[in-house]
Protein backbone atom coordinates (compact mmCIF):
# COMPACT_ATOMS: atom_id res chain seq x y z
CA UNK A 1 0.00 0.00 0.00
CA UNK A 2 2.73 2.59 0.81
CA UNK A 3 4.41 1.78 -2.51
CA UNK A 4 1.10 2.19 -4.40
CA UNK A 5 0.36 5.46 -2.59
CA UNK A 6 3.76 6.87 -3.56
CA UNK A 7 3.27 5.71 -7.15
CA UNK A 8 -0.16 7.35 -7.47
CA UNK A 9 1.01 10.54 -5.75
CA UNK A 10 4.15 10.98 -7.86
CA UNK A 11 2.27 10.25 -11.09
CA UNK A 12 -0.55 12.71 -10.34
CA UNK A 13 1.83 15.45 -9.21
CA UNK A 14 3.80 15.02 -12.43
CA UNK A 15 0.64 15.16 -14.59
CA UNK A 16 -0.64 18.23 -12.71
CA UNK A 17 2.74 19.91 -13.22
CA UNK A 18 2.52 19.29 -16.98
CA UNK A 19 -1.06 20.59 -17.08
CA UNK A 20 -0.21 23.75 -15.14
CA UNK A 21 2.78 24.30 -17.42
CA UNK A 22 0.52 23.81 -20.41
CA UNK A 23 -2.18 26.27 -19.30
CA UNK A 24 0.02 28.73 -17.40
CA UNK A 25 2.83 29.05 -19.95
CA UNK A 26 1.97 27.68 -23.39
CA UNK A 27 -1.74 28.58 -23.39
CA UNK A 28 -1.81 31.50 -20.98
CA UNK A 29 -3.86 33.62 -23.38
CA UNK A 30 -7.16 32.51 -24.90
CA UNK A 31 -6.67 31.82 -28.60
CA UNK A 32 -7.98 29.58 -31.35
CA UNK A 33 -5.71 26.53 -31.47
CA UNK A 34 -4.36 25.86 -34.97
CA UNK A 35 -4.20 22.40 -36.55
CA UNK A 36 -0.39 22.53 -36.48
CA UNK A 37 -0.31 23.36 -32.76
CA UNK A 38 -2.89 20.66 -32.06
CA UNK A 39 -0.87 18.02 -33.92
CA UNK A 40 2.37 19.00 -32.14
CA UNK A 41 0.79 18.63 -28.69
CA UNK A 42 -0.92 15.40 -29.71
CA UNK A 43 2.42 13.91 -30.78
CA UNK A 44 4.01 15.09 -27.51
CA UNK A 45 1.36 13.25 -25.46
CA UNK A 46 1.67 10.11 -27.60
CA UNK A 47 5.45 10.10 -27.10
CA UNK A 48 4.94 10.65 -23.36
CA UNK A 49 2.56 7.66 -23.26
CA UNK A 50 5.07 5.39 -25.01
CA UNK A 51 7.91 6.56 -22.76
CA UNK A 52 5.72 5.77 -19.76
CA UNK A 53 4.91 2.38 -21.31
CA UNK A 54 8.64 1.68 -21.63
CA UNK A 55 9.01 2.58 -17.94
CA UNK A 56 6.33 0.02 -17.05
CA UNK A 57 8.16 -2.57 -19.18
CA UNK A 58 11.44 -2.13 -17.31
CA UNK A 59 9.76 -1.76 -13.90
CA UNK A 60 7.02 -4.41 -14.03
CA UNK A 61 7.77 -6.58 -17.07
CA UNK A 62 6.34 -7.15 -20.56
CA UNK A 63 2.95 -8.45 -19.36
CA UNK A 64 2.09 -5.21 -17.53
CA UNK A 65 3.45 -3.16 -20.41
CA UNK A 66 1.14 -4.99 -22.83
CA UNK A 67 -1.79 -4.40 -20.47
CA UNK A 68 -1.06 -0.66 -20.41
CA UNK A 69 -0.67 -0.47 -24.20
CA UNK A 70 -3.92 -2.38 -24.81
CA UNK A 71 -5.84 -0.21 -22.33
CA UNK A 72 -4.30 2.93 -23.84
CA UNK A 73 -5.31 2.01 -27.40
CA UNK A 74 -8.86 1.08 -26.33
CA UNK A 75 -9.29 4.26 -24.29
CA UNK A 76 -7.73 6.36 -27.04
CA UNK A 77 -10.07 4.92 -29.67
CA UNK A 78 -13.15 5.40 -27.50
CA UNK A 79 -12.10 8.95 -26.64
CA UNK A 80 -11.66 9.84 -30.33
CA UNK A 81 -15.32 8.94 -30.86
CA UNK A 82 -16.16 11.40 -28.07
CA UNK A 83 -14.83 14.25 -30.20
CA UNK A 84 -18.14 14.12 -32.07
CA UNK A 85 -19.94 14.91 -28.81
CA UNK A 86 -17.62 17.81 -27.95
CA UNK A 87 -18.25 19.28 -31.42
CA UNK A 88 -22.02 19.11 -30.86
CA UNK A 89 -21.75 20.63 -27.36
CA UNK A 90 -19.61 23.58 -28.51
CA UNK A 91 -21.89 24.11 -31.51
CA UNK A 92 -25.06 23.96 -29.36
CA UNK A 93 -23.75 26.60 -26.93
CA UNK A 94 -22.04 28.60 -29.73
CA UNK A 95 -18.68 28.59 -27.91
CA UNK A 96 -16.04 30.68 -29.67
CA UNK A 97 -12.89 28.87 -30.84
CA UNK A 98 -10.59 30.86 -28.52
CA UNK A 99 -12.44 29.59 -25.42
CA UNK A 100 -12.73 25.92 -26.36
CA UNK A 101 -9.22 24.93 -25.22
CA UNK A 102 -9.77 26.40 -21.75
CA UNK A 103 -13.07 24.54 -21.33
CA UNK A 104 -11.54 21.25 -22.48
CA UNK A 105 -8.58 21.79 -20.12
CA UNK A 106 -10.71 22.18 -16.97
CA UNK A 107 -13.26 19.64 -18.17
CA UNK A 108 -10.62 16.98 -18.64
CA UNK A 109 -8.97 17.86 -15.32
CA UNK A 110 -12.29 17.11 -13.63
CA UNK A 111 -12.65 13.97 -15.75
CA UNK A 112 -9.35 12.63 -14.39
CA UNK A 113 -10.65 12.88 -10.83
CA UNK A 114 -13.93 11.16 -11.74
CA UNK A 115 -12.14 8.42 -13.70
CA UNK A 116 -9.91 7.68 -10.68
CA UNK A 117 -13.01 7.29 -8.47
CA UNK A 118 -14.75 5.11 -11.08
CA UNK A 119 -11.70 2.86 -11.50
CA UNK A 120 -11.02 2.33 -7.80
CA UNK A 121 -14.73 1.73 -7.11
CA UNK A 122 -15.08 -0.65 -10.08
CA UNK A 123 -12.06 -2.75 -9.14
CA UNK A 124 -13.12 -2.89 -5.47
CA UNK A 125 -16.61 -4.09 -6.44
CA UNK A 126 -15.27 -6.71 -8.88
CA UNK A 127 -12.87 -8.05 -6.23
CA UNK A 128 -15.75 -8.44 -3.76
CA UNK A 129 -18.42 -9.49 -6.28
CA UNK A 130 -16.72 -11.30 -9.16
CA UNK A 131 -20.05 -11.83 -10.94
CA UNK A 132 -20.07 -8.09 -11.74
CA UNK A 133 -17.51 -8.82 -14.47
CA UNK A 134 -20.27 -10.63 -16.35
CA UNK A 135 -22.60 -7.67 -15.83
CA UNK A 136 -19.94 -5.35 -17.25
CA UNK A 137 -19.37 -7.76 -20.15
CA UNK A 138 -23.08 -7.87 -21.01
CA UNK A 139 -23.23 -4.08 -20.72
CA UNK A 140 -20.34 -3.68 -23.19
CA UNK A 141 -22.02 -6.02 -25.69
CA UNK A 142 -25.24 -3.99 -25.41
CA UNK A 143 -23.42 -0.64 -25.77
CA UNK A 144 -21.45 -1.99 -28.74
CA UNK A 145 -24.59 -3.14 -30.58
CA UNK A 146 -26.34 0.14 -29.77
CA UNK A 147 -23.34 2.11 -31.08
CA UNK A 148 -23.50 0.27 -34.41
CA UNK A 149 -27.06 1.46 -34.99
CA UNK A 150 -26.50 5.00 -33.73
CA UNK A 151 -27.17 7.41 -36.58
CA UNK A 152 -25.79 10.66 -35.16
CA UNK A 153 -24.56 12.18 -31.92
CA UNK A 154 -27.15 14.20 -30.05
CA UNK A 155 -27.08 16.10 -26.79
CA UNK A 156 -30.00 17.44 -24.79
CA UNK A 157 -28.70 19.99 -22.25
CA UNK A 158 -32.27 20.85 -21.30
CA UNK A 159 -32.58 17.29 -19.91
CA UNK A 160 -29.31 17.44 -17.96
CA UNK A 161 -30.37 17.05 -14.31
CA UNK A 162 -27.18 18.51 -12.83
CA UNK A 163 -27.28 21.50 -15.19
CA UNK A 164 -30.93 22.22 -14.37
CA UNK A 165 -30.27 21.96 -10.62
CA UNK A 166 -27.32 24.34 -10.94
CA UNK A 167 -29.41 26.92 -12.81
CA UNK A 168 -32.06 26.77 -10.07
CA UNK A 169 -29.64 27.66 -7.28
CA UNK A 170 -27.04 29.80 -9.07
CA UNK A 171 -27.69 32.91 -11.22
CA UNK A 172 -26.41 32.76 -14.80
CA UNK A 173 -25.51 35.66 -17.06
CA UNK A 174 -25.66 35.60 -20.87
CA UNK A 175 -22.28 37.31 -21.26
CA UNK A 176 -19.34 35.05 -22.15
CA UNK A 177 -17.13 37.55 -23.97
CA UNK A 178 -14.66 37.78 -21.07
CA UNK A 179 -13.83 34.10 -21.34
CA UNK A 180 -14.30 33.63 -17.57
CA UNK A 181 -16.43 30.96 -15.92
CA UNK A 182 -17.85 33.43 -13.39
CA UNK A 183 -18.34 37.18 -13.19
CA UNK A 184 -19.58 39.75 -10.67
CA UNK A 185 -22.48 42.07 -11.44
CA UNK A 186 -23.32 44.67 -8.80
CA UNK A 187 -21.31 42.68 -6.29
CA UNK A 188 -23.25 39.45 -6.98
CA UNK A 189 -21.50 36.37 -8.36
CA UNK A 190 -22.89 34.99 -11.63
CA UNK A 191 -21.95 31.93 -13.70
CA UNK A 192 -21.29 32.55 -17.38
CA UNK A 193 -22.50 30.30 -20.25
CA UNK A 194 -18.96 28.89 -20.42
CA UNK A 195 -19.43 27.42 -16.93
CA UNK A 196 -22.63 25.73 -18.13
CA UNK A 197 -20.68 24.20 -21.02
CA UNK A 198 -18.09 22.96 -18.51
CA UNK A 199 -20.85 21.26 -16.48
CA UNK A 200 -22.18 19.54 -19.60
CA UNK A 201 -18.66 18.36 -20.55
CA UNK A 202 -18.10 16.97 -17.03
CA UNK A 203 -21.44 15.15 -16.81
CA UNK A 204 -21.01 13.78 -20.34
CA UNK A 205 -17.72 12.21 -19.28
CA UNK A 206 -19.59 10.16 -16.68
CA UNK A 207 -21.52 8.58 -19.58
CA UNK A 208 -18.26 8.03 -21.50
CA UNK A 209 -16.82 6.20 -18.49
CA UNK A 210 -19.67 3.65 -18.55
CA UNK A 211 -18.10 1.88 -21.55
CA UNK A 212 -14.51 3.06 -21.05
CA UNK A 213 -13.81 1.68 -17.56
CA UNK A 214 -15.47 -1.75 -17.99
CA UNK A 215 -13.54 -2.20 -21.27
CA UNK A 216 -10.26 -1.59 -19.41
CA UNK A 217 -11.32 -3.96 -16.61
CA UNK A 218 -11.53 -6.72 -19.22
CA UNK A 219 -7.80 -6.27 -19.85
CA UNK A 220 -6.42 -5.85 -16.32
CA UNK A 221 -7.45 -5.40 -12.70
CA UNK A 222 -4.46 -3.17 -11.96
CA UNK A 223 -6.02 0.20 -11.02
CA UNK A 224 -2.85 2.20 -11.66
CA UNK A 225 -2.41 0.82 -15.20
CA UNK A 226 -6.06 1.54 -16.05
CA UNK A 227 -5.88 5.04 -14.56
CA UNK A 228 -2.58 6.01 -16.21
CA UNK A 229 -3.82 4.70 -19.58
CA UNK A 230 -6.98 6.81 -19.15
CA UNK A 231 -4.91 9.88 -18.27
CA UNK A 232 -2.72 9.68 -21.36
CA UNK A 233 -5.66 8.86 -23.62
CA UNK A 234 -7.79 11.76 -22.32
CA UNK A 235 -4.93 14.28 -22.46
CA UNK A 236 -4.10 13.12 -25.97
CA UNK A 237 -7.75 13.55 -26.92
CA UNK A 238 -7.77 17.18 -25.76
CA UNK A 239 -4.68 17.92 -27.84
CA UNK A 240 -6.02 16.08 -30.89
CA UNK A 241 -9.48 17.65 -30.74
CA UNK A 242 -8.58 20.79 -32.67
CA UNK A 243 -6.87 18.82 -35.44
CA UNK A 244 -9.75 16.38 -35.89
CA UNK A 245 -12.75 18.59 -35.08
CA UNK A 246 -13.16 19.66 -38.70
CA UNK A 247 -12.46 16.25 -40.22
CA UNK A 248 -14.21 13.73 -37.95
CA UNK A 249 -16.90 13.12 -40.56
CA UNK A 250 -14.19 11.45 -42.67
CA UNK A 251 -14.11 8.49 -40.27
CA UNK A 252 -17.75 7.53 -40.76
CA UNK A 253 -17.03 3.82 -40.24
CA UNK A 254 -15.24 4.38 -36.92
CA UNK A 255 -18.49 3.84 -35.01
CA UNK A 256 -18.75 0.35 -36.46
CA UNK A 257 -15.13 -0.43 -35.63
CA UNK A 258 -15.60 0.72 -32.03
CA UNK A 259 -18.87 -1.20 -31.87
CA UNK A 260 -17.12 -4.47 -32.76
CA UNK A 261 -14.31 -3.65 -30.29
CA UNK A 262 -16.80 -3.22 -27.43
CA UNK A 263 -18.67 -6.41 -28.37
CA UNK A 264 -15.36 -8.31 -28.55
CA UNK A 265 -14.22 -6.99 -25.13
CA UNK A 266 -17.67 -7.75 -23.71
CA UNK A 267 -17.56 -11.37 -24.85
CA UNK A 268 -13.98 -11.61 -23.56
CA UNK A 269 -15.32 -10.76 -20.09
CA UNK A 270 -18.33 -13.09 -20.39
CA UNK A 271 -16.23 -16.07 -21.51
CA UNK A 272 -13.18 -15.49 -19.31
CA UNK A 273 -13.91 -18.63 -17.26
CA UNK A 274 -13.88 -20.79 -20.41
CA UNK A 275 -11.56 -19.04 -22.88
CA UNK A 276 -8.40 -17.14 -21.93
CA UNK A 277 -7.47 -14.67 -24.64
CA UNK A 278 -3.81 -13.57 -24.31
CA UNK A 279 -3.23 -9.84 -23.91
CA UNK A 280 -1.07 -9.76 -27.04
CA UNK A 281 -3.84 -11.30 -29.14
CA UNK A 282 -6.46 -8.94 -27.68
CA UNK A 283 -4.18 -5.98 -28.46
CA UNK A 284 -3.75 -7.16 -32.06
CA UNK A 285 -7.50 -7.65 -32.60
CA UNK A 286 -8.42 -4.25 -31.11
CA UNK A 287 -5.72 -2.44 -33.12
CA UNK A 288 -6.75 -4.19 -36.35
CA UNK A 289 -10.45 -3.35 -35.90
CA UNK A 290 -9.78 0.34 -35.25
CA UNK A 291 -7.29 0.78 -38.11
CA UNK A 292 -9.50 -1.23 -40.52
CA UNK A 293 -12.56 0.95 -39.77
CA UNK A 294 -10.56 4.16 -40.31
CA UNK A 295 -8.97 2.88 -43.54
CA UNK A 296 -12.39 1.77 -44.81
CA UNK A 297 -13.67 5.31 -44.16
CA UNK A 298 -10.86 6.80 -46.26
CA UNK A 299 -11.11 4.20 -49.06
CA UNK A 300 -14.89 4.53 -49.28
CA UNK A 301 -15.76 8.17 -48.40
CA UNK A 302 -19.21 9.13 -47.23
CA UNK A 303 -21.38 10.55 -50.02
Amino acid sequence: MPHQLVLWTVFNVFILFLLMLDLGVFHKKNHAVSIKESLVWSIIWIIAAFIFNAGIYFHSGPEKALEFLTCYIIERALSVDNIFVFIVIFSYFQVKAQFQYKILFWGILGALVMRALFIVTGITLVEKFHWLLYVFGAMLVYIGIKLAFEKEKEIHPEKNVILNLFKKFFPVTTDSESGNFTTRINGKLYATPLFLVLIVIETTDVIFALDSIPAALAITSNSFIIYSANVFAILGLRALYFALAGSMQIFHYLNYGLSVVLVFIGFKMLLESYIKIPIGLALGIVTFLIIASMLASVIKPKK
